[in-house]
């Protein structure tokens, strides 16, 4: 038999139950319908009769009435009233059923007698006077009886009739109630009888359910035990073969494959660090425990929808990261802090750095991505301490410095006595190690209030020839004691820059101060600006349809190798083999200094033949419509 078969067959006793309400409420019914019939068979009849039998007496005694005043019918109905009363009669007296009522039948028919008697002297009877005595005493007389015996009949049979209703209604509440509780008491036993039979037809399909839930647990020797052929029993044996076939896989190549997938599950899990990889559409594939308690993600669930609730500012930076990925670019590192990304933790903000990597397919495809967000927050906390510590120091040095430089310049111009030249060469040697650690301890204030974001631009509107020629003014003494020539190129018709003066004034310093320093003698720098769209390898720039100006600083030094250009703009970075000098911090600050003003800074060169150091900078609005 099958499951549904057996199913089906749990309704029977409800079904059983309902029926044989059906079949008793049918048979009280049936009675109960046939009592009315009983009614007119056994009363209504005689109540027919009775009126039948008052109507023929009343007609009979009419006709005396007529005969006493003279007026004569033109038929003679007495002897079919006779008839009719005497039919009527015999049917009352074939339809005896109340108590009494054979009494009455035999009164009437006394009464009957003596009438017909009383009219027979009335009319044989010729002489109007006797007439007259006769019919009213005699057969008025006579005519009552049968009148009273008729009404008693009636009064016998209507009084039946109204109390057999009376009971026909009792019985029909009676049977109502009946059926009320029958109806719930089969409904209950029939239910209770469904309901073991189902809990009964089911209890196989627990015992597959129980050995389900072991084998996920991870008892791979849980099995269904289940006797029959039905449905539920082929699904046992079902799951029976699955859970062996799974088993001797556990044994096999496949099953060490997947312990080695859970061990490197477990691996990731033990990462302090989030670890999360996506496919090439940003779907989450899998994720370690780090990455769902900070990024609140949820493990039960797959696909992009799991990364809904995770921050807008993590979920952007993953997308960047993956479309980096994706795009054939390799692996993701961080070039500094300005990379981090801050993250909000019931112990206190945390501070990440992002890596990705590319997972490959068995074709060699680009699959997915695999994401890794470094902890650096204690690494984090330490480089502002180190900053502060360095800002403190540079600024505390700046007091005794000056100080410094002041008395040797005091000693140099000979203000306070004449100086050997022995003495003049180590002052002077003093004064330019002094220069230079001026320099330096500038650039560590200047890379303190970069890194804090400090620094405080005083935009205004100003003249890119204006930039250029004060620049060049600046270091043309520099310039020309190497014997390098200086020279500007400003293209005609260039709008105004929005930008600090004195801010864009220390970046040319340190492109310039590069420049003269890695340039032959009797070469010459040229110092250019020009529309950021017409400058050659340079992005059309474009922000909420603001232009931009680029600067160039073109030099005939050695250039600088392309392995070491990508670095160049970095804190403390030197190109190995350059000439002593500066602590690497000026072309960091000056690309802090330019992205501050919403621009870029980069360089273009080739060994031996020079470099192209530039930057752009944005244009100043529009200036508002006069009034007329």
């Amino acid at each position: 038999m099958t499951f549904r078969s057996k199913l089906m067959l749990t309704m029977a006793p409800l079904v059983a139950a309902l029926a044989l309400v059906g079949i008793v409420s049918s048979m009280i019914t049936s009675v109960l319908a046939r009592q009315p019939g009983t009614i007119w068979k056994d009363n209504y009849r005689s109540v027919l009769a009775a009126q039948r039998m008052k109507e023929n007496v009343e007609r009979l005694y009419d006709s005396a009435l007529f005969d006493l005043q003279g007026v004569q019918p033109q038929a003679d109905p007495v002897g079919e009233h006779v008839k009719r009363f005497e039919h009527e009669l015999t049917v009352e007296a074939q339809n005896i059923t109340e108590p009494g009522e054979a009494e009455a039948v035999g009164k009437l028919r006394l009464t009957w007698t003596a009438y017909q008697a009383a009219l027979d002297r009335y009319r044989a009877e010729s002489e109007p006077a006797k007439r007259r005595e006769l019919l009213f005493p005699l057969v008025t007389r006579a005519f009552d009886g049968v009148k009273q015996a008729s009404d008693e009949i009636l009064n016998i049979n209507q009084d039946a009739m109204v109390l057999k209703g009376q009971r026909t209604e009792l019985r029909a509440a009676r049977f109502e109630r009946f059926l009320t509780v029958a109806v719930l008491v089969a409904s209950v036993l029939g239910l209770l009888a469904s309901v073991s039979l189902t809990a009964r037809l089911l209890r196989p399909l627990g015992v597959v359910s129980a050995a389900v839930r072991r084998f996920g647990q991870g008892d791979l020797q849980a099995r269904a035990r289940v006797q029959g052929e039905d449905d539920i029993a082929r699904l046992a044996q079902e799951f029976n073969t699955m859970a062996d076939r799974l088993e001797r896989y556990r044994r096999s190549s496949l099953g060490e494959m997947l312990q080695a997938q859970q061990a490197s599950q477990a691996a990731i899990d033990s990462l302090p660090d989030p670890v999360l990889m996506l496919d090439a559409a940003g779907a989450l594939q899998g994720t370690n425990e780090a990455a769902r308690k900070i990024l609140s993600i949820d493990p039960e669930e797959s696909g992009s929808s799991t990364l809904e609730h995770v921050d807008p500012a993590v979920r952007s930076l993953l997308d960047r990261l993956r479309t980096h990925v994706l795009g054939g670019h390799g692996a993701y590192s961080p070039k500094g802090f300005e990379d981090s990304l801050r993250i909000a933790a019931p112990a206190g903000e945390r501070i990440y750095l992002p890596r990705a990597t590319p997972i490959y397919g068995e074709s060699g495809s680009i699959t997915g991505t695999a994401l890794v967000l470094q902890d650096i927050t204690r690494l984090f906390r330490f480089d502002e301490l180190k900053n502060n510590l360095v800002a403190t120091v540079a600024h505390e040095f700046r007091t005794p410095l000056t100080s410094l430089r002041m008395a040797i310049h005091l000693c140099t111009e000979e203000a306070v006595g004449s100086l050997t030249t022995k003495q003049a060469d180590l002052l002077f040697a003093a004064r330019e190690d002094c220069e230079r650690l001026q320099a330096i301890v500038d650039d560590l204030l200047n890379l303190s209030r970069l890194e804090s974001g400090g620094i405080d631009l005083q935009r205004r509107r100003v003249e890119p020839q204006s930039l250029v020629d004060l620049a060049i003014d600046v270091h043309s003494a520099a310039a020309a004691t190497q014997r390098i020539a200086l020279r500007s190129e400003v293209y005609p018709g260039l709008p105004e820059a929005f930008a600090d003066p004195d801010r864009l004034h220390l970046v040319f310093a340190n492109l310039l101060t590069n420049a003269i320093r890695y340039s032959p003698a009797g070469s010459e720098i040229v110092v250019r600006a020009l529309p950021a769209t017409e400058a050659p390898g340079a992005p059309l720039e474009a922000v909420r349809g603001q232009g931009f100006i680029r600067f160039e600083v073109c030099d005939h030094g050695p250039g600088v190798p392309a392995e070491h250009q990508e670095g160049l703009f970095e804190k403390f970075f030197r190109v190995p083999g350059s000439p002593p000098g500066g602590a690497g911090l000026g072309l960091f600050i000056a690309r802090g200094i330019v992205q501050a003003h919403g621009g870029r800074i980069g360089v273009t060169s080739e060994p031996g033949k020079g470099a192209t150091f530039w930057f752009t900078i944005p244009t100043a609005p529009d200036r508002p419509a006069q009034a007329a």
